[in-house]
């Protein structure tokens, strides 16, 4: 009888098959999935996921181990991406916060079409030295989003995380074709100043790519447009809004929606996730037919991993530093919980781990590990060259006990 090759958490079953004439003959392997977020200064996603690979196959050289991108939507989710599935990297010059040129790219995925986006690229709070809320736009946002429809995408990933806006995304609505107009018929102009003049919004010029196309928005607030627990706000201060200022913005978000509403009929002001990214959520909601989603589980599903872990034996993540924000919509507890739905062991490798990672235990993380050997330096401990070998290391000696 020809030798069949079974996972290991077949075995059981295997052994209680008829068709078996003896456990003798079957050839036994283990199953890896490896998802690990970037450390971030360090190692990307899938080096740091090739290098722990590189350490099972050490110690198990039978195992199939399959590397995956991972990322939570925010920093480093576009490189993840790109580099995980093979997207293009699509450079583009577009207006930064507060007008000025700025150089980014996003990801471009030709067989889908798909956009990978993160708006941080083009609108970021790292992009000013000085905030000015009330002048900074997401015009360069929408910059990118018009340069993608070009290309053809008709699907969006886009994280939202990190801006230095609170303009409610009418900068990125208007470099889509969206018009918004004073009561003298002129343009509002840009940033949070722009919302209490809106009184016309136009929507005849806008893109017309636009049509068909689907916005999937990595976000994991759920902080409403205005109000106390709003843009304004919670977010605003990290922005440069004053406390003599946040009531007047706040109002003025509050007008902008009132006018939505009106013109288009739709009324997303109080929905989780509208006042994210100052109001970013807000207009891919009520603009775009956009559908907030949180990060991991957006990132978890663009990269099929679940499909990859239906049958592993071993699934194995981690982050640069594991502690108790981990277990708080993090990705290695995004993939700890998708792991457990399979019924997988799941393992984690961290730069560094805090005493409170305990709690990670009961997240679904059956182990963790740091990587660290010996006494170093953070810059030598950071070092790609020695990150790489040091979570290589380690996954080869945990994986000699499995």
């Amino acid at each position: 009888m020809k030798n069949k090759i079974f996972h290991t958490q077949d075995l059981c079953f295997a052994q209680t098959c008829d068709a078996l004439e003896s456990s003798a003959e079957m050839e036994i392997y283990m199953k890896v999935v490896a998802a690990i977020d970037s450390f971030k200064g360090s190692m990307t996603s899938m080096e740091a996921g090739n290098a722990v690979k590189k350490g099972i196959l050490a110690a198990k050289p039978d195992a199939e181990v399959v590397v995956k991108p991972l990322a939570d939507g925010g920093e480093g989710t576009v490189d993840a991406l790109i580099e995980g599935l093979g997207a293009e990297k699509i450079p583009v010059t577009v207006a930064g916060p507060l007008g000025e040129k700025v150089s980014c790219y996003y990801g471009f995925l030709e067989e889908t079409k798909t956009a990978v986006m993160e708006m941080a690229s083009a609108a970021g709070i790292t992009l000013v030295t000085k905030k000015d809320p009330l002048r900074a736009s997401t015009y360069g946002v929408g910059e990118m989003i018009a340069d993608a429809l070009k290309r053809g995408c008709k699907n969006f990933m886009i994280g939202i995380g990190g801006s230095a806006t609170n303009d409610g995304g009418i900068g990125m609505l208007k470099a889509l074709g969206f018009e918004f107009f004073d009561e003298d018929g002129n343009d509002v102009g840009e940033g949070a100043a722009a919302l209490a003049k809106i009184e016309v919004i136009q929507t005849e010029n806008k893109n017309p790519l636009l049509s068909g196309a689907k916005f999937q928005i990595a976000c994991d607030v759920k902080n409403p447009l205005c109000g106390k627990q709003g843009a304004t706000y919670i977010f605003g201060p990290q922005k440069g809004v004053t406390e003599e200022q946040k009531e007047q913005v706040d109002e003025a978000m509050r007008h902008y929606a009132d006018v939505t509403k009106e013109s288009l009929d739709c009324d997303f002001a109080d929905c989780e996730g509208a006042g994210a990214a100052g109001g970013l959520g807000y207009a891919f909601l009520s603009y775009l037919a956009g559908e907030l989603i949180p990060g991991v589980e957006l990132i978890l599903q663009a990269t099929g991993l679940e499909e990859k872990m239906k049958n592993a034996d071993v699934v194995v993540t981690g982050e640069g530093r594991l502690d108790a924000q981990t277990v708080m919509g993090k990705a290695p507890a995004g993939v700890a919980a998708l792991a457990k739905k399979y019924n997988a062991k799941v393992i984690a490798f961290a730069g560094s781990v805090a005493p409170e990672a305990k709690v990670c235990n009961r997240a679904g993380i059956d182990a963790f590990f740091p990587i660290v050997r010996g006494v170093t330096t953070l810059e030598e401990a950071m070092k790609k060259e020695n990150a790489m070998e040091n979570i290589a290391a380690t996954a080869e000696q945990v994986f000699r006990l499995l």
